[in-house]
Order: structure tokens, then sequence, then C-alpha cells
């Protein structure tokens, strides 16, 4: 079964300008990258659409998603980060839309896995607010999606970049049939992912964040991995997850400050599927959100396309994070976290 992948062209048309560092060259040096991979027979290429209304209105107010279109043929800057040319809402509208239908294809098992290489990335966006570099919520329109239309009621969303996406966090606080799972830098942008941010009301405990310090490289996110997400995922026994996919936590990247290698975000891509495979075989998708060093990128995402076609295995570089000592960090998150679910 092909591993399922959006890639457009079209999605460098969101001109951000010539100082912006999220451009569209970042999928170009993607694109180049896949282009080299000698695995890239087993990609199947996935047509576009766009997003509906009535599909952002789930996770967007009316004022946000009408600000958006309101931008339609200008440039203009939404917030001093977030840059939108004359035809960054139509490239917002197949990035959100492309991905529920690659969620889709995963679900009736058309593809197995997925990776959806789109820009503008989504996890600041909040319901409210377009920031971040981020228009609308790609990931948190698939989840929604995936809840009201096709019956889902366990989903789990991991984000692995460097920086929290709050929006995400924001728009599923009080949703008790989302598990957020977030390893991000602090401090740093934009200033959330507190360890005591859990949830509310019935969603008390669906919220996990692991803040770290800069510095802290492959071991400390599969501790994280290991440690906390996986016992926590096998007690939620999730039906689908999405994977907030941002390379800045990359020791490459100049945005970020940590020391995750290629070969890292792989075997947290290999844990994913793991977990996938006893509880919703063939359902882990991606979406692209940060990235900043191009050919980093490049390599970052052929890795974890590697895993998930079941083609690359990192079994050595988690069986050294399992055998290092406890990472500080992961305690503190385990400590808020066992409050809601059951951990060794």
């Amino acid at each position: 079964m092909p591993v399922g992948v959006v890639s457009d062209p079209i999605f460098r048309e969101h001109d951000t300008g010539p100082y912006h560092c999220e451009v569209g060259e970042r999928l170009a040096a993607i694109d180049q990258a896949i282009s080299r991979w000698d695995g890239r027979e087993a990609l199947e290429f996935m047509p576009l659409r766009p997003a509906r209304e009535q599909e952002l209105a789930t996770v967007h107010h009316a004022s946000q998603l009408r600000r958006v279109a309101g931008t339609a043929g200008r440039s203009v800057s939404l917030d001093p980060d977030t840059v939108c040319s004359p035809r960054s809402c139509e490239v917002a509208l197949l990035a959100a839309g492309s991905l529920i239908d690659l969620c889709d294809a995963a679900l009736s098992g058309e593809v197995d896995n997925g990776f959806a290489l789109v820009r503008p990335p989504g996890h600041h966006a909040t319901s409210t607010r377009s920031m971040g570099f981020c228009l609308f919520n790609n990931v948190a329109a698939a989840a929604a999606h995936l809840m009201l239309n096709r019956g889902l009621e366990r989903i789990l969303v991991v984000d692995w970049d460097v920086h929290h996406g709050n929006g995400t966090e924001d728009i599923f606080y009080p949703e008790s049939r989302v598990l957020y799972f977030s390893t991000h830098q602090s401090p740093m942008y934009p200033g959330t992912g507190q360890v005591s941010a859990v949830g509310q009301a019935s969603a008390k405990g669906r919220t996990i964040n692991v803040p770290m310090p800069p510095g802290l490289g492959d071991r400390e996110h599969l501790q994280a991995f290991e440690r906390l997400l996986l016992p926590v995922a096998r007690q939620f026994r999730p039906q689908f997850i999405l994977v907030s996919a941002g390379f800045d936590g990359h020791r490459e990247d100049p945005l970020g400050g940590m020391m995750v290698s290629s070969a890292g975000f792989a075997a947290m891509a290999q844990r994913l599927t793991e977990i996938s495979q006893e509880f919703c075989p063939g359902r882990v998708v991606a979406s692209l959100e940060g990235g900043y060093n191009q050919a980093a990128l490049g390599r970052s995402v052929v890795a974890v396309l590697e895993a998930l076609a079941g083609r690359r295995r990192e079994d050595e570089l988690i069986a050294q994070a399992a055998q290092t000592d406890p990472s500080t960090w992961v305690d503190r998150a385990m400590e808020a976290a066992k409050h809601y679910w059951e951990l060794p």
C-alpha cells in the first residue's frame, strides 16, 4: 500500500516576501530531496481540493474566516509574522482541504499513512486569530472532520514542532475526543505549552505538554515518547494519529535551539506507526509545520517518509534513549499526567 502525499507547486504561491523564513523554497527543497530518494516509488501523490467553509467553521469563528477571505487578491499583514499575498487564501484553503482528503484516504485504506507537504502551516492558528505564519489550523480542521463527519471518538494529535502549537491546544482544550501531545522548546514563541495546561472539564488529561530547554536532542525527545506518550496512547487507544510535523527542532535549524537529527524525527515517526499498528493500522497522517534550514528540512521529511513507508527503523537510537538517565523535563510532564493516566 502506498504512502499518500500531498505536494504541488501551487503551495509556493503563498508569497511571504524576500525576508521571511517561511518561504516556498522550503517545498522546493523537499521536492528535490524526494526526487533523489530511491524509495519514492512508495508514494502516491493525491489530488488537491479546497476546504469548504463549513469544514473550517468547525474550528474557526466566522470572523476569522472572513478576515482571511478578505486578503484574497491583496498583499497584507495579519500580524508582524503572518503575511498574505494575493493567492494566500486560495493556497491555505487547498492546504486544509487536501489534508482532510488525505485523512479520508488513509481511513478508507486507499493509502497507508500520509504526509501533507503543504503551506502555510497551521498549528498556531486559533479559532479567532491567524498568527505565527499560520492562516488556518490544518490539523485541527482534519481532526474535527474525522470526529464530526467520520464518527471517530479518539484522535491522537502529536506536535513535535520546536514551537508549541497554541492554536491546536486552544481549539481542543475542552475536547475529550482529542489527545494533544506536544514536545517543544521553552521559553520560546508563543509562550504557551506549560506542563500545568492539561485540558478542562471532561478533557482534563487530554493535553500533555513537554516543554524543554534549548540544547536537547534525540534522546530527550524519544524519552518523552517512550516514557510518556506510548503508555498514555495505549490507554487512549487512538483511532487515528495526526502529526504536526515541524522540523525546526533540527540541530541545523536557524530559528530553534534544539539538537534533533533527521534520524530522531524518523524514530518518532516510527514509534507512531507502531502505535498505529496496535490500534489504527495505516492511519498516521502528518502535516508540515516549521523547518527553516532547507537542506535539513528535505532530509528530515524523507526520513519521516521512510518511516511511514516501513522502510526505515531507528531501533538503536530508540534503545539508546531508553537506556539514558531519565530527563528532568520528561519527569515534570509525567508528574502532571499521572493524575489522569497510569504511568510506569
